[in-house]
């Protein structure tokens, strides 16, 4: 489930409010062990992935660097490149 979650500071351009929230989702559902939590259960979960959101949200705006925006095409290359060592050629 993590795997799809990303670094997301220092990225030109910045990272979105929905790119941050999918992380906070993706982190929610780990922790929980919940891809679907039931209804019982689905406002605990969706408070939890509110304000986790809301707290990465805060952490990245208020990081600071000196290194220049990463390029998300350049490390998505990266990431398939490093994928394609791991795996192999790609998989059908």
């Amino acid at each position: 489930m993590c795997r799809n979650i990303r670094p997301l500071f220092n990225f030109d351009p910045p990272a979105t409010q929905m790119e941050i929230r999918a992380a906070a989702l993706q982190y929610v559902r780990k922790i929980s062990g919940f891809q679907k939590p039931s209804a019982a259960n689905q406002a605990a979960f969706d408070k939890a992935v509110d304000d986790i959101a809301a707290s990465s949200s805060a952490l990245i705006w208020a990081l600071v660097t000196s290194a220049p925006p990463r390029d998300r095409e350049i490390e998505a290359e990266k990431a398939r490149e490093r994928s394609r060592l791991r795996f192999g050629e790609e998989r059908a």
